[in-house]
């Protein structure tokens, strides 16, 4: 089937594999799988779509995954569909994390979650952040409860760009504080 769905869904959910399984040869694997289908497409949009995915991969495969995990094991976590929309100031916006994951560190039960997206040459470092911003928002409504948020492992990945900003980026001022900024410009229209 050609068209449709989510054009980075072949990396994204390769990337999204590694990290789970902590196996980066699933990235290899997956493009392999994208270069047998590349020949049989036959719409170009298709083509380009394959090959950016596959130029995705192969430069990811370079980016360490051990730096996105804490050094304890970490188990995964499952995310409930009831459990995605967060509302700030009247607007409702859905969160889907890659990956939310629970470790242990020096006794403490905490929590961590990393989200790889993709854009068309890549978002820039403070577009980003507002994944991060929203994803802390995400954990700290639906596991703050049981888990005590690990702010270094609150994690957005731009898998085209390989930039990665943590929520501890956003509250040293490195990384700019976009998303009330941006609700509330979207409230106005």
């Amino acid at each position: 089937m050609e068209g449709g769905g989510d054009y980075w869904v072949s990396c994204v959910s390769a990337i999204s594999n590694a990290f789970k399984r902590n196996d980066k040869s699933l990235l290899n694997e997956k493009v392999l799988d994208i270069y047998e289908k590349l020949p049989h497409a036959t719409a170009n949009i298709t083509k380009t779509q394959y090959q950016r995915n596959i130029d995705v991969l192969e430069s990811f495969e370079d980016f360490d995954l051990d730096n996105v995990k804490p050094s304890s094991k970490i188990q995964i976590l499952r995310k409930l569909k009831e459990q995605s929309i967060i509302e700030i100031d009247g607007l409702s916006i859905e969160v889907k994390p890659t990956h939310v994951f629970s470790f242990s560190e020096k006794g403490s039960d905490e929590i961590g979650a990393i989200w790889f997206v993709a854009k068309l040459n890549g978002y820039d470092i403070n577009e980003l952040g507002m994944f991060t911003d929203i994803l802390y928002r995400y954990l700290d409504k639906y596991f703050s409860d049981k888990y005590y948020i690990n702010k270094s492992f609150c994690i957005a990945v731009d898998v085209v760009s390989g930039r990665e900003v943590r929520y501890t980026s956003l509250e040293d001022g490195s990384v700019r504080m976009l998303l009330e900024e941006t609700i509330t410009q979207i409230n106005k229209l």
